[in-house]
């Protein structure tokens, strides 16, 4: 009777864990899914330099405060400081550049697909930089997701593109960006904790954007002002997004793993869709669904384990057929 009790204790614990596991993954992918959204809404009232200042601000208090609440900051070694200021340039910086001036030439969904994208070319940066292996299934799922990426580009036909064409480098601009981020963190993983990363990246992003900052956005700033209505959407972006997200995402990965765990991130195209059908009133056409899904079926492609590629490759061909019957009745 007591061995019973206990593997039933045992059981519901194990439930309530892997519960709070993946509420901890999909909270973060929801969050980073309204990030597209929030950030339209800041658009509104402030210019993309003022949005990023003001994010990562609003994070790096938090961080800085909750990190000493818990004691997880620890010091930086000198010799690492150059590769913490390496992985502030990359990301924050250099990814907001292109993300935030990028979102105001796109659409949320298009930003959001193009974004999706980046874990599909990390094995590229990879393979240059530290020679891991690019699997077949690799490359297969980066020239799938880039036929999904071009159906929601063109979903218009091909004469007519969906957003300004500088819009789109700029967002592919924050794809690269993301990619030298992800390789330059490898480097600091292994030496420090999650949240002293962060705080830190952030904080030495700001100091990147500051000066340009002041030089152009500065007066328009001032002109526009801080109110309840243009602030919220800020500090949405800065607590949620730029930290509640990661540190879920990064809660997740320690529990699930890294391949599990960024399997949800195929769902930030989608769900962005969604939002910006309901919240943005964007326009949802069935090529551009198409084109979702077809970047989400790249997505998962490139994860497939090498024993199951011979089942997927067998799939294939159905899921063409399935999708040309689907086009032909639009």
């Amino acid at each position: 009777m007591f061995s019973k009790l206990n593997i039933y204790q045992n059981l519901t614990f194990m439930q309530k864990s892997s519960f709070r596991i993946y509420l901890a993954v999909v909270l973060a992918m929801v969050f980073w899914s309204l990030s597209f959204i929030w950030y339209k809404e800041v658009f509104e009232f402030y210019k993309p330099i003022t949005l990023v200042v003001g994010r990562l601000t609003i994070s790096s208090i938090f961080l800085f405060l909750a990190t000493g609440l818990m004691r997880k900051l620890t010091p930086v070694n000198p010799v690492d400081v150059k590769y913490f200021l390496l992985l502030a340039f990359f990301e924050p910086f250099l990814y907001f550049v292109g993300e935030s001036f990028g979102m105001t030439m796109v659409s949320s969904t298009l930003a959001a697909v193009i974004v999706s994208t980046i874990p599909l070319f990390s094995p590229l940066g990879e393979f240059y930089i530290y020679k891991t292996r690019v699997t077949l299934m690799n490359f297969l799922g980066i020239v799938v997701s880039v036929v999904g990426v071009g159906m929601v580009i063109f979903h218009r036909g091909f004469g007519e593109l969906e957003a300004n064409p500088v819009g789109i480098a700029l967002m592919f601009l924050a794809v690269v960006a993301a990619l030298g981020y992800s390789l330059t963190l490898r480097k600091l993983t292994a030496k420090y904790n999650v949240f002293t990363i962060i705080t830190y990246q952030n904080t030495l992003a700001i100091l990147y954007f500051l000066p340009f900052f002041f030089i152009f956005e500065f007066k328009h700033f001032v002109s526009v002002g801080v109110t309840m209505k243009s602030v919220m959407p800020l500090v949405k972006l800065g607590i949620f997004a730029s930290t509640f997200a990661f540190l879920l995402f990064t809660y997740s990965v320690k529990h699930l793993g890294v391949t599990k765990a960024n399997s949800f991130a195929n769902a930030i195209p989608v769900l962005t869709a969604i939002f910006a059908y309901f919240l943005l009133g964007e326009v949802l056409t069935l090529t551009k669904m198409l084109g979702i899904g077809i970047v989400v079926l790249g997505l998962f492609l490139s994860q497939v384990p090498k024993e199951h590629a011979r089942k997927v490759f067998a799939f294939i061909p159905v899921g063409l057929i399935t999708l040309a019957r689907l086009k032909k009745k639009e």
